[in-house]
């Protein structure tokens, strides 16, 4: 069992999405939408599925294939650089579920959304902390403070962001590695040991995240973390790899 809380919303329920959804492709809107619902595939997190009539002609072509999935068959289309889903019938009748990186970017009202739609549900909250907070790994003391900032995001272990200066950087080596978070934004930063990445850093996230702008965050799937003086076990995520 987590110590943390586990997303909620089981597979194939459906909801309203009660922002303005756009999407773009070679510089141009493709999708617009106040008419798009979530439906969650599997527990973490929705994707939007959007009116077909909200979609740009030229944007979908049917390639006469179709697909069963646990919410219905889909005609299977292409779309920008991958594919698409369009349902005649069920709950997502005559609407389409683009891949998310067939188009371009993504919007909720008019600010971007990376990598997936953020879950209604879901909380993303930093917080100071004066709780000792130290990591280590292979026996080196990576960082320690008394000043973290924790993330606590719902189906995620809280993350600990350390001040720079009580960062040991002379452990640490830069990476290329960057990803980004429809929570927080773009990683700016990225840390390795042994070719593992192993920490990374917001200097823009969003506006609800800016508390941690700067900071340096660990994965507590690959290091050991001690917390007010106790051993704290490594949780198992999909980032444990």
């Amino acid at each position: 069992m987590n110590d943390y809380p586990a997303p909620l919303v089981p597979p194939g329920q459906t909801v309203p999405v009660p922002r303005r959804i756009r999407a773009t492709l070679d510089g141009r809107v493709v999708l617009d939408t106040q008419d798009g619902i979530y439906l969650w595939e599997f527990p973490p997190y929705p994707q939007y599925y959007i009116p077909v009539a909200d979609v740009a002609d030229g944007v979908l072509t049917d390639t006469g294939e179709t697909k069963e999935f646990e919410h219905g068959v889909a005609r299977v289309h292409t779309a920008g650089s991958g594919k698409a889903w369009v349902y005649d019938d069920g709950i997502a009748k005559d609407r389409v579920r683009f891949q998310w990186d067939a188009l371009d970017s993504w919007f909720e009202e008019d600010e971007e959304v990376f990598v997936h739609p953020r879950s209604p549900y879901a909380r993303c909250d930093a917080i100071r902390s004066g709780r000792q907070v130290k990591v280590e790994y292979d026996g080196k003391v990576l960082a320690e403070s008394r000043s973290t900032v924790i993330v606590f995001e719902t189906g995620l272990p809280p993350r600990y962001y350390f001040p720079r200066t009580e960062v040991n950087f002379g452990h640490l080596t830069a990476s290329e590695t960057r990803t980004a978070c429809p929570y927080k934004g773009r990683t700016t930063g990225y840390w390795s040991v042994d070719g593992r990445d192993l920490a990374w850093s917001y200097d823009f996230p969003t506006a609800p995240l800016l508390p941690i702008a700067g900071l340096i965050a660990f994965f507590n799937e690959r290091v050991d973390v001690t917390l007010d003086g106790v051993p704290l076990d490594r949780p198992v995520t999909h980032f444990s790899d």
